[in-house]
């Protein structure tokens, strides 16, 4: 397929200005990975900008290999980092923040797929910053239930975890290992285990869905039980990722919100830049805001 032009409304800053820095400082001392940089988030300069990052748990390397993601794929040989949610909280403590997200790159090659490490971190943030949220974006623990009570368990504000693309679509854009299916019961799961604990997903497009397999995807999200969902244009990490299929207009993005929040979704985030982390606290205090009116 002949690569696509970029339109004008996918426009980023360079990263640059003095509380990126400071972020990056503080990053680096602790010897912390994030999202931000490992996925090449469009929004870093915007995000760390305002003081805000999401710290992904478990190392930069990856056990699996979807074809959408700039992380790193390999092997980690069960390699776990013990002082790290301690390092993370302590970094949660110098950036003075209010909201944190905590993701991870997948680790099939542990017992728990790295729940136990995702508990620990919230524990952490919430020992030292009780005043903090905590919101952790996870990967599926091969379903494992006993994984993802581990993580609900610790007490984090909001769970997300997110199934991509729509369903037809899933085995060409994901790992092998992940299943359409399987993401929706994870977060079946988590509003069984805790109804009161936030639950989030995302879904990019351009990579080739129609309108409609879309709102069928909503739909399921929302008969999973999940709050919050974000929308976001897919941006080909380099060449030997998968091609963007189609650069999707902000008026289609718009329609989509609309449609999502008619469903019953407590917060939508949809555009070209929206990214599943992006403005976090955000979409939490809105969905927040919403239960309280409906009470």
């Amino acid at each position: 397929m002949q690569s696509l032009s970029k339109p004008p409304w996918i426009k980023t800053r360079i990263p640059s200005g003095p509380e990126y820095m400071r972020v990056m400082t503080i990053l680096r001392r602790n010897m912390l990975h994030t999202v931000c940089e490992e996925a090449l988030c469009p929004n870093i300069s915007e995000c760390w900008g305002s003081g805000t990052a999401t710290f992904m748990l478990l190392g930069d390397v990856c056990t699996r290999g979807c074809r959408f993601c700039a992380v790193k794929t390999g092997h980690p040989g069960g390699f776990v980092e013990n002082g790290e949610p301690e390092l993370v909280s302590r970094a949660v403590s110098e950036m003075g923040l209010k909201y944190v997200v905590l993701t991870s790159v997948c680790r099939d090659d542990l017992p728990d797929g790295g729940a136990s490490q995702f508990a620990e971190a919230v524990r952490a943030i919430k020992r030292s910053s009780p005043e903090v949220m905590v919101e952790t974006l996870i990967p599926d623990f091969n379903g494992s239930y006993k994984a993802i009570k581990l993580v609900v368990d610790s007490g984090p504000d909001v769970i997300a975890h997110n199934v991509e693309t729509v369903p037809r679509l899933t085995p060409l854009v994901r790992d092998r290992r992940a299943s359409f299916q399987q993401s929706i019961e994870v977060l079946r799961t988590v509003k069984r285990l805790d109804a009161g604990i936030y639950t989030k997903s995302s879904i990019m497009l351009g990579l080739g869905e129609e309108y409609d397999e879309v709102i069928r995807t909503l739909r399921t999200l929302r008969q999973a039980g999940v709050d919050i969902v974000t929308l976001g244009q897919y941006l080909r990490p380099t060449t030997r990722h998968i091609p963007v299929h189609e650069y999707v207009h902000p008026e289609v993005f718009e329609r989509l919100r609309r449609e999502a929040l008619a469903m019953g979704f407590l917060y939508v985030a949809s555009g070209p830049l929206v990214r599943s982390s992006y403005r976090a606290a955000e979409h939490f205090l809105h969905a927040t805001r919403m239960a309280q009116l409906k009470d």
